[in-house]
């Protein structure tokens, strides 16, 4: 009898540490994109602003090419089978300590730490994997424009400014028109460039 009373106090407690852990569980869910498992324009802006104090930080905003016309050619399976496949190589390159997130549509953006000074490389190689055919749809590809801007160039900006200075490399990129069908189009942003896309207001 004595064991028992010495263990009923530990009852609520072990029950409230189960529903914690549950909700916490679908918290994370919630700010999980359903489709690509990528953090949520919201939640990807809280980590992304953690990141950004550091001023080694880079910010990469990544938009899938004709995508209506996969979808139009291929059918809204093969699209969304993209976007995952879009997504998961770029969560790939954002590892470790990155954090990548769906911006909506068919936009996508993440912040990585460049350790070691090789961002240029690193996208160049990203942009051409990330123009590679879907593994199990050889037939569903297309190119990605890739925009970037790092942080420490740009001291004082917060996440929306320095996503709207991608956003202007990546267009800058778009209308370079030099790339074929497998030919990822990359751009960097130092400075501001003319030709900003209306309307965009960045994440917060």
């Amino acid at each position: 009898m004595s064991t028992l009373a010495a263990l009923l106090p530990a009852v609520p407690a072990l029950g409230w540490a189960v529903h914690a852990r549950w909700l916490h569980g679908r918290l994370t869910t919630a700010r999980r994109d359903p489709l690509t498992a990528l953090w949520t324009r919201d939640a990807f802006t809280h980590r992304a602003r953690r990141l950004l104090r550091d001023p080694r930080a880079v910010v990469v905003l990544a938009d899938v090419d004709h995508f209506k016309q996969i979808n139009d050619t291929h059918g809204h399976a093969a699209g969304d089978l993209l976007l995952a496949t879009v997504a998961a190589r770029l969560a790939h390159s954002a590892a470790p300590g990155g954090v990548a997130g769906r911006l909506g549509g068919d936009e996508f953006a993440a912040v990585v730490i460049d350790r070691d000074g090789t961002m240029a490389d690193r996208l160049h190689t990203l942009a051409r994997v990330l123009a590679r055919p879907v593994d199990t749809a050889p037939d569903v590809h297309t190119t990605v424009s890739l925009g970037w801007v790092r942080a420490g160039d740009h001291p004082g900006e917060d996440l929306s400014a320095l996503l709207r200075r991608a956003d202007e490399a990546m267009y800058a990129a778009k209308r370079s028109g030099r790339s074929g069908p497998r030919r990822a189009r990359l751009g960097r942003l130092l400075g501001s460039v003319a030709g900003r896309r209306p309307g965009r207001h960045g994440a917060a």
